[in-house]
């Protein structure tokens, strides 16, 4: 075999067996592995962020490593910002990107690169294989990387893609995951018994059922708060499951609601911090003198942390407090964002995953859909837009049994429209809804939160994206995805009873 078959053979037996690719010369030779190893499912992605973007969906709903197949550094880069993403939400993904063969790098042929300076900072684990017997020991030490939530790179010449290797190799034995600290637990368990005013922050594994259920016993019994932080990877969320509200991204909606505390527990989160520097506003949102403790990191067994606090406390399950539920009503009428939400939290039909991109017109999606039923709630941790369409591809190839559906602007879904193609070709059920303002709404409040002036014509002309208007439903449709447009709360209604009960993509056009 050669070394693109070595390495294809170890991703399978390493129990990475799907690849989200866009391939160009150099991979070549893995392209034709494909045909003569069994195992490997393939998707084909027209654009580098959708085929990244895919990945980071697939291992937050299966915590489980897929790969990329990405050509050369300028494929590389077209799939950067949704690495970075990823690196945030610590999604595990085994990057292959292919190289010039190494007697042909010194030529400066015109897809030249410096691959190794483009992919170091979004890679906790990188290596070029400097000859096809490496390729499948490297190939396993990846696997390895990516098994413990990091993004690993693996750069593969074309000589030694194509150039005869030995065999497979076996991927080491996980090494031990990080439990927790009895001590940070303990002293987790002091601050919250002397009463005063304590906030529990979580991400991360804390925000599943079960780490959630331990919250609101602990909650309940010492009368702490439980919040999120302002994005998360993945939340457990719907009826029959601990609500929690998150960290408000405006400033001046959080610092009211950070004020009062005076100790500030974190569960795999981070400091409460503002998303952008703005004149005369603060970095850091918590307040003057509280005390910020760390009883979990990233990676740790946060919910085996947190039975444990509520074991020392003495927390049980008639502590938590029962939570008060939205009735749910078809809404009616204009198409407010009440009534979008409203909408929403109807349709979420049983173990959803909903994969959330509405960074202005979703703010208020939270309250109602706590009251749906039981679903997965999946945010974009880095800020790069263009996440949603790509991660709900993603999840919905981990997760062919479950509905996705996807809620983004239209000037975030233009970013990776291509995902819709990928997912009319391999028949997967995502319902995305694009919220067509026909703007950057959200850089108009950003505007004025910089303090950058007056908006002048040329100003309003970068932040506005309806000349010409973008007709959603043909776009969909010209990449093989049924769609349609509403405006109004019935036709919304109607739309979404439509797309959750037929599977299969589908794209809902909802006009503001």
């Amino acid at each position: 075999m050669n070394g693109a078959e070595s390495l294809v053979r170890t991703l399978v037996a390493g129990d990475v067996d799907v690849c989200f690719a866009n391939p160009g010369t150099s991979e070549m030779h893995f392209v034709a592995a494909l045909d003569r190893v069994e195992g490997m499912r393939c998707v084909l992605g027209l654009f580098e962020g959708v085929v990244t973007g895919a990945a980071d969906g697939y291992f937050r709903m299966r915590n489980k490593p897929a790969s990329t197949l990405l050509h050369l550094g300028p494929g590389l880069a077209n799939g950067l910002a949704n690495l970075h993403n990823a690196k945030k939400a610590n999604s595990g993904i085994v990057n292959i990107v292919g190289q010039h063969a190494t007697y042909h790098i010194d030529y400066n042929a015109p897809l030249t690169s410096d691959i190794e300076g483009l992919a170091r900072p979004m890679s906790a684990w990188l290596r070029t294989s400097p000859d096809a017997q490496a390729v499948a020991r490297d190939g396993a030490a990846a696997i390895a990387a990516a098994r413990h939530a990091q993004i690993a790179t693996l750069i593969l010449p074309a000589d030694t893609a194509w150039n005869e290797a030995d065999g497979i190799a076996a991927v080491p034995e996980d090494r031990q995951r990080a439990s927790y600290s009895r001590e940070a637990v303990e002293a987790a368990a002091k601050i919250l018994r002397t009463g005063e005013s304590t906030l529990l922050l979580m991400t991360g594994g804390a925000l599943t059922e079960r780490g959630l259920s331990m919250a609101s016993r602990i909650a309940g019994k010492t009368g702490c708060k439980v919040m999120g932080q302002t994005y998360n990877p993945k939340m457990a969320r719907g009826r029959g499951r601990f609500a929690i509200d998150r960290i408000p991204y405006v400033i001046e909606q959080a610092l009211p609601i950070l004020k009062d505390f005076r100790h500030i527990i974190l569960v795999e989160a981070n400091d409460p911090v503002a998303f952008f520097a703005y004149p005369n506003k603060p970095s850091l949102l918590k307040p003057e003198g509280c005390e910020v403790h760390r009883m979990t990191d990233p990676g740790e067994h946060s919910v085996a942390a947190l039975e444990a606090l509520a074991g020392v406390l003495g927390a049980k399950a008639p502590d938590a407090q029962p939570q008060p539920m939205v009735e749910l009503v078809k809404p009616v009428g204009a198409l407010t964002h009440a009534a979008i939400a409203m909408a929403i939290a109807v349709a979420i039909p049983e173990h959803a995953i909903v994969v959330d991109e509405s960074i202005t017109t979703g703010r208020g999606f939270f309250p109602p859909t706590a009251a749906s039923a039981p679903h997965d709630w999946l945010q974009n941790m880095g800020g790069s837009i263009g996440f949603s369409t790509p991660v709900a591809t993603g999840a919905a190839v981990a997760c062919p049994d479950r509905k996705v559906i996807c809620m983004v602007g239209d000037g975030s879904a233009m970013y990776t429209l291509q995902s819709l193609w990928t997912q009319a070709r391999e028949g997967l059920d995502v319902t995305t809804i694009v919220f067509a303002n026909r703007n950057y709404q959200i850089l108009k409040g950003e505007f004025a939160g910089v303090g950058a002036g007056e908006m002048g014509a040329r100003a309003m002309d970068m932040l506005s994206i309806d000349r010409p208007t973008l007709d959603w439903p043909a776009l969909a449709k010209g990449m093989g995805v049924p769609a349609r447009s509403v405006a109004t709360a019935e036709a919304f209604v109607a739309a979404l009873a439509e797309a959750v009960a037929e599977p299969g993509p589908r794209l809902i056009e909802v006009v503001m």
